[in-house]
């Protein structure tokens, strides 16, 4: 597209002003006439309720459930599940 300078051209400063106040107030009207044209913004999202399980929780529920698993978590040894079997993490403990 050309450059719409050619306008300017020929004009005294004053000219030159009015033409460029002419094109504000039609990007002015224009935004407004869009602004009316948005629709309203959507309500705020209320806050949700608390989760009712929270990490620590689902933790213990499966260390209960593994207690294998919580062994090897204990002992930090990377073949522990080889070494205590369920029947020996009965009470939590390595033997």
């Amino acid at each position: 597209m050309a450059e719409p300078s050619y306008i300017y051209f020929n004009k005294s400063l004053q000219q030159c002003r009015s033409i460029g106040a002419r094109g504000g107030r039609a990007f002015g009207r224009n935004q407004r006439a869009r602004r009316a044209r948005l629709t309203t913004p959507p309500e705020a999202v209320p806050v949700r309720a608390a989760l009712s399980e929270t990490t620590a929780k689902a933790i213990s529920v499966l260390d209960a459930q593994f207690p294998w698993l919580a062994l090897q978590k204990i002992a930090g040894v990377p073949d522990a599940r080889l070494r205590f079997s369920a029947r020996d993490c009965a009470d939590g403990e390595a033997v």
